[in-house]
């Protein structure tokens, strides 16, 4: 029997139910859960409406770093929410300005050989120290707030061998940049990646979790590397070495694939718009103009990669044509640069300071110009995602993007001419817990602060007996749950399902023509059902489970894709909206906007690996049969018919 991949050990220590057969599913038991504002309004409102006095994991964290931009009073309503349930419930909430949700869970909470399930998609960053780290839906996260074990597919484990060690001027950024350009930003469903070999060992805890951090971004379900050596002494920086345990693949872990990555041969790495897949060396497209640098997000504001750039910043001055902006992630990270000098480095250079909180990564303030470059340490380069349309967002490691802030132009960092820093690990982080606040003992009084704004999670009726739906969109490859419902400005609204779900698809809204919600909504009202049609990767990007709720509010029962990704999909089942994949690509070239879709015997078709008889209604009268299958289990199907798991 070959040996067993830390994957494998850690789903075995938690396994509830099935076996770990790729492809099977299976359900885990899970230890942690985060939420962040974005999404904890609704994950609580679900938890809720479940009827569940105290959560049962053994440890959930809700923190407030997405909605900190407060114009007008509803961020700050949910803020209130969210910390008195939190007290209530039995949840540790991290205040605003305490820092970022997986920035401050790796320094504070995290656990190797546990696993944590977190409504945000990045929440596979606390892979980086052994953790099985799992991105969601909120309505899953409330479930196993409830004490529910998780639900997914077993995952195949794809290995990625390290060896060597990065070179000066090279990042771990770069490292998963070249893995999104082995393996690519879809088809990756149902796929874990599990990081050994020698070269892992040079690497630190939060280089690790800049690795993982970006798995997202490959679709995959979990990103782990070992918890070794390197691990115990940053938890033991954290004080927190009792956490420590040593975890590893058998040396004779069978993988499905093994990449293998010599880490003195990578070189700087640029993802190019509009796609973390895109991926070129920075010597192809250096000497592009940029007007904008940002560096921070969950995946590059460590204590170690401001230090680098503070001590590249010393003594220069950031270059006329950059307005640079850096945003420390956590409270920890941002008193550690103040304590150590290097806070009044960055200043001195000409860096604007943003708060420690996602702010730019999702289109809360900080957008760049029309027309204008922007380079970003971030993990996502979606169209639109800065908050200005048709923007062209660059992805970098903090050494490529500070050396394009000195020049002005993008920069391969190797030609700077200078030494590049290489900033110790501390051997102690400054730790002050005190903007993380304890949930009421219980038994405690503990009242729960509801203002106008909050709403409640809308409930779907059940699928009708046969299912007919009118094609309201019809959309390409890659569509992003940024496509489907838009942050930014539009974040505050996420606890008021009627006024978000007004600006569903709004970016394929034509001018002077109804709005997709306002097309859905009529046809909704007039008792009839509608469908998206997608091609490959529909559902990309962010946990939020808004791009399954909002469409659901507007009468939307079922999604035709030729491949749905993995949370998407889950969110979709969630809310009762059928996830159906097109059997030939052909059919997805032959129907469009307005076609009518017929499914008979819905209850009888929708048997487990079972492919369903559908037919088209076309506007001239003609019809023509269409094969769809799905990937839904007997109890995905039970949810989705009586209408997502509230009802």
């Amino acid at each position: 029997m070959p040996g067993k991949s830390l994957v494998t050990k850690i789903l075995a220590e938690h396994l509830v139910e099935g076996e770990l057969t790729p492809g099977r599913e299976i359900k885990i038991r899970i230890d942690q859960t985060l939420c962040q504002d974005a999404t904890g309004t609704m994950a609580f409102l679900e938890l809720e409406a479940m009827g569940v006095d105290r959560v049962r994991t053994e440890l959930s964290v809700q923190y407030v770093d997405h909605n900190t931009n407060q114009m007008g009073p509803e961020n700050q309503n949910d803020h209130l929410y969210l910390q008195s349930i939190c007290r209530a419930k039995g949840v540790w909430f991290s205040r605003p300005g305490n820092g970022i949700c997986h920035q401050v869970h790796l320094e504070r909470f995290g656990v190797p050989g546990k696993t944590l399930l977190g409504s945000d998609s990045h929440t596979p960053t606390n892979g980086g120290m052994g953790m099985l780290a799992i991105g969601a839906g909120g309505l899953d996260v409330a479930v196993a707030m409830a004490g529910g074990p998780f639900k997914l597919t077993c995952p195949r484990v794809v290995g990625v061998r390290l060896s060597g060690r990065l070179g000066p001027w090279v990042a771990s950024k770069d490292i998963i940049l070249k893995v999104l350009s082995i393996l690519g930003s879809k088809g990756n469903v149902g796929t874990a990646v599990e990081y050994f070999g020698p070269g892992v060992a040079t690497l630190t805890v939060p280089e690790r979790a800049t690795v993982t951090n970006m798995g997202a971004e490959l679709g995959v379900t979990a990103s782990v590397f070992p918890s070794d050596e390197q691990t115990r002494r940053y938890l033991a920086a954290q004080g927190r070495e009792a956490s420590w345990r040593p975890l590893a693949a058998d040396d004779d872990a069978a993988y499905d694939r093994v990449i293998e990555i010599d880490l003195s041969a990578l070189e700087p790495l640029v993802a190019c718009p509009s796609n973390p897949a895109n991926i070129k060396a920075v010597r192809e497209v250096a000497g592009l103009p940029v007007n904008q640098v940002v560096i921070g997000s969950c995946t590059n504001s460590s204590y170690r990669d401001l230090a680098l750039v503070a001590a590249v910043l010393d003594g220069r001055v950031v270059h006329p044509d950059i307005s640079l902006g850096i945003a420390p992630g956590s409270r920890q990270v941002m008193q550690m640069l103040s304590r150590d000098g290097l806070l009044d480095k960055l200043i001195a250079a000409g860096a604007r300071l943003l708060e420690s909180a996602c702010g730019p990564c999702i289109g809360q303030g900080f957008s760049p110009a029309n027309d204008t470059v922007t380079v970003r340490t971030f993990n996502r380069n979606f169209a639109g995602r800065t908050g200005t349309r048709q923007d062209q967002c660059y992805l970098v490691s903090p050494e490529t993007a500070v050396a394009t802030a000195l020049t002005g132009v993008l920069t391969d960092p190797r030609t700077l001419g200078i030494a590049c820093p290489s900033p110790a690990a501390p051997a102690r982080f400054l730790i002050d817990d005190r903007m993380i606040l304890a949930p009421a003992a219980p038994g405690e009084a503990a009242p729960i602060i509801r203002k106008e704004t909050i709403g409640e999670p809308p409930r779907c009726a059940a699928l009708p007996a046969a299912l007919e739906g009118t094609v309201l969109l019809k959309v390409g490859d890659k569509i992003t749950t940024d496509h489907i419902m838009p942050a930014g400005a539009y974040l505050k609204y996420r606890s008021n399902i009627p006024r978000y779900a007004q600006v569903v698809f709004e970016c394929f809204n034509e001018e002077g023509k109804p709005t997709f919600a306002e097309r859905a909504a009529a046809l909704r009202d007039a008792g009839g059902a509608g469908v998206i049609l997608a091609g490959e990767s529909y559902g990309q990007g962010s946990s939020r489970e808004h791009a399954a709720i909002c469409p659901m509010f507007l009468g939307v029962r079922a999604v035709v894709a030729i491949s749905i990704e993995r949370i998407h999909a889950a969110n979709l089942v969630n809310f009762g909206i059928l996830p159906l994949l097109l059997a030939d690509r052909a059919d997805y070239e032959r129907i469009g906007a307005g076609d009518r879709l017929v499914i008979a015997g819905l209850a009888t078709q929708l048997a487990p690996g079972k492919a369903i008889a559908a037919t088209v209604l076309r506007a001239d009268g003609s019809r023509s049969p269409v094969a769809l299958t799905h990937t839904l289990s007997d109890e995905d199907i039970a949810m989705v018919l009586k209408g997502g798991r509230l009802a």
